[in-house]
């Protein structure tokens, strides 16, 4: 009688909807798996997924099987797919009915609360949210410590570096050689002078223009991605001459 009891009570259990797949800062495949109660769950998924990351970059292993979702499990899941879920590496979303966990890693200590914030923001009760992202810490300090907190300097108003430039960049391979397998962003920022429009384009090929050296001295292309903000992070004040030259800067994420 016990373990008839027992056999009821185990056919009683549904299993609950599940998603997880591994994040990557830089475009690489990403493979979704788990299981959802029916295929326009796993549309909705799929399309927020390559929307976010590309058509050709998603990889669906996802199952549909009788599995319980807790109302509203789909909008919940496609809310927190985002383009800020590229700025996190070596991680995994993980939705587990209500629960959801995001474990990963950043370049940048002072991003990691404002993306915890953001993501805090967009899981709303009675779901669950659990991050646990961290900095590339080792990695990024051998990359700063090579910077110097130096200025990598263009030829005023192009995307042309000066042997000053190259001067630091040669250093930068040397660095960037000692962080194998880690991939890095080079972002580019200019001061707040001239046409808002321009400068971001400018801060974009600036990057390329670094991107594209370091490639010429043996760094994979695959390791290196660029991104212009143009003015839009100012580190100094640029109503001063020191300022401005301190904001048109060339800054290296590691990811």
């Amino acid at each position: 009688m016990k373990n008839d009891m027992k056999i009821k009570r185990l056919k009683s259990i549904m299993v609950i909807s599940s998603l997880f797949f591994s994040l990557h800062a830089f475009a690489a495949p990403i493979i979704v798996e788990g299981a959802v109660p029916n295929d326009m769950t796993k549309q909705a998924i799929l399309a927020k997924l390559r929307s976010v990351y590309g058509n050709d970059q998603v990889v669906d292993k996802i199952q549909i099987r009788p599995v319980s979702a807790p109302n509203g499990w789909s909008d919940s899941v496609t809310r927190v797919i985002t383009p800020d879920l590229k700025k996190i590496s070596q991680g995994k979303l993980s939705v587990r009915g209500t629960q959801v966990d995001l474990t990963g890693k950043m370049g940048v200590q002072a991003d990691i609360q404002p993306t915890t914030t953001l993501f805090q923001s967009l899981v709303q009760p009675p779901y669950r949210f659990n991050p646990q992202i961290s900095v590339n810490a080792a990695e990024q300090s051998v990359i700063d410590n090579a910077l110097k907190n130096r200025i990598i300097e263009f030829e005023s108003g192009k995307a042309v570096l000066t042997p000053v430039g190259t001067q630091i960049l040669d250093e930068m391979v040397v660095a960037l050689n000692k962080v194998q397998g880690k991939n890095v962003k080079i972002i580019g920022h200019t001061d707040s002078q001239g046409n808002p429009e321009k400068n971001q384009p400018l801060s974009l090929q600036r990057a390329e223009a670094v991107k594209q050296y370091l490639v010429a001295k043996g760094i994979a292309p695959t390791r290196l991605t660029a991104e212009g903000l143009g003015s839009t992070k100012p580190v100094a004040d640029n109503a001063t001459e020191e300022g401005r030259k301190k904001n048109r800067r060339i800054e290296f994420d590691v990811l």
